[in-house]
């Protein structure tokens, strides 16, 4: 006999029609309330570990926000439970390290590909499997931060698994002189997986820090604690991403 419990995804624990197609995705549980507070209603539909799941509305279209923690492993656990649920359309709204001169905190990042120093994907596909976004929401994202009057720049990124480490530093700077525009953790996993998975998938990323800052720490933290507080200069910055990327789902959802 088949339960109502064992139809849930394990870690997410949703079930079949608590998430939507078209589905945003943070790093931060506490970014997803943050998100929300956009939407026309929603509901939180559970909150596990580091998956925290609502589901609402935005102009009348389904929408689902799904956290996924740091890195590539809880992220691609994020999103094979969400395509099992239904979800075809995935956005990373996410924060970054800026990797040129002219990108400034606050600006906004939009990558077309990137360069996969993250390893998850390698459980799935070989590392010359590109990371590229769907060029249909790659489109439809710079569609929208154009009407929002984003300063907001289009190219490869990085993504990494260990922000600490000193090989990650080098790498940094040997793809920045390649015109690598900035560095996460998160972004190379959604591209190559959603591709993988016959899925669609685009990034977007806020500057939290910038290239030649001093002290990369202090701005990390700075962010994470106006988040905290859900106050401050990068907290309104996050609100506009945010609106970028649901504004690229409404463009997506009348396809």
């Amino acid at each position: 006999m088949t339960t109502k419990k064992s139809l849930l995804e394990p870690h997410i624990l949703c079930k079949k029609g608590d998430v939507a197609p078209y589905v945003l995705l943070p790093g931060d549980p506490g970014r997803v309330l943050r998100m929300a507070k956009q939407l026309d209603s929603f509901k939180e539909i559970s909150f596990n570990r580091e998956y925290r799941v609502v589901t609402g509305k935005y102009h009348g279209l389904s929408v689902t926000i799904c956290s996924t923690g740091i890195g590539g492993p809880s992220t691609a656990i994020a999103i094979e439970e969400l395509i099992n649920l239904g979800a075809h359309t995935f956005i990373r709204v996410g924060s970054c390290g800026g990797c040129q001169p002219n990108i400034k905190i606050g600006d906004v990042i939009i990558p077309d590909s990137v360069i996969r120093e993250d390893y998850t994907c390698l459980d799935y596909v070989p590392l010359q499997f590109p990371g590229v976004a769907d060029r249909h929401v790659l489109r439809a994202l710079e569609d929208s931060a154009v009407k929002a009057k984003a300063k907001y720049h289009v190219g490869p990124s990085i993504s990494s698994d260990a922000l600490y480490s000193k090989a990650n530093k080098e790498r940094k700077i040997i793809w920045s002189k390649f015109g690598a525009l900035a560095q996460d953790m998160e972004a190379g996993t959604v591209l190559t997986l959603a591709r993988v998975k016959g899925v669609f998938a685009g990034s977007i990323l806020l500057v939290v820090d910038a290239e030649g800052e001093k002290n990369i720490k202090a701005k990390i933290a700075l962010y994470s604690s106006e988040a905290k507080s859900g106050q401050g200069q990068l907290v309104e910055m996050e609100k506009r991403a945010i609106k970028i990327a649901l504004e690229a789902l409404l463009i997506l959802g009348k396809k």
